[in-house]
């Protein structure tokens, strides 16, 4: 059954990609001269996403704290990372920022070209000088007023606990004096699991977004530390999230 079901949502899954992309692709062409930032690519990314995370039923997402991000705002964005489909869930969140993405992401046929169409930042991981691009790229968004979504731990979770998190995020906060927004997740390991292609059964998605940290609160200049402060803190909001879930 879970292969069957799973064929099932890959198919529905590809067939909103192939059906949004010629809108997504005319759409893109039509705003290129003036839509410098790429704004309105963005935003129909963000509702493609939302669409597809609702409609598929074999898990159920709950958001939580969405407000908590003050409007107008920059904000390096922070999210721990269990599947490839957070990419998806976390576009639920519904805020304007620029996704820090790897390059092998962005060489997968149709999804890397809507990545590509939005400007989405991408990092070869294994390439200093792609690393060092990839800051530059980011400080220029951030000075532009755009927030950017990053996952610190660099990949997803083997066993949906919050590994090491790496400094790129904490950099980037720290040399340009914004604020970074927690976001937790927790769930969607179980949907789709690291390098697994089949889906498991009915889940519950969590998404809460905790309380942004100004820089005057950040208590360190070190930016390894700050990611240690980061991991630490998340860890124990991810265990009181599942504290909190499993007495429902």
């Amino acid at each position: 059954m879970d292969i069957l079901k799973s064929i099932v949502v890959w198919l529905v899954g590809i067939t909103f990609l192939v059906v949004f992309f010629p809108i997504t692709f005319i759409v893109w062409l039509l705003v290129l001269p003036f839509d410098r930032e790429r704004t309105v690519t963005h935003w129909m990314l963000i509702y493609q996403a939302v669409i597809i995370s609702y409609v598929v039923p074999i898990w159920k997402i709950k958001v939580e704290g969405r407000k908590k991000a003050v409007p107008g705002t920059t904000y390096v964005i922070i999210c721990n990372h269990q599947s490839i489909l957070d990419i998806l869930f976390v576009n639920c969140l519904r805020y304007r920022f620029k996704w820090i993405s790897k390059i092998e992401v962005m060489k997968v046929p149709i999804l890397g070209w809507y990545l590509r169409m939005a400007d989405y930042i991408a990092v070869d991981r294994g390439d200093k000088e792609s690393k060092e691009k990839m800051m530059l790229d980011s400080y220029e968004c951030l000075k532009k007023g755009i927030s950017i979504m990053i996952f610190p731990e660099g990949t997803r979770s083997p066993d949906c606990e919050i590994a090491f998190f790496k400094r790129g995020a904490f950099q980037l906060a720290l040399s340009t004096n914004t604020p970074i927004l927690p976001v937790l997740m927790d769930g969607s390991g179980g949907v789709l699991p690291k390098h697994g292609l089949i889906f498991g059964g009915f889940h519950k998605i969590a998404i809460r977004v905790l309380d942004p940290v100004k820089p005057e609160n950040f208590g360190t200049t070190n930016h390894d530390e700050l990611a240690m402060r980061f991991q630490n803190m998340m860890k124990n909001a991810l265990s009181e999230l599942r504290n909190e879930t499993s007495g429902k």
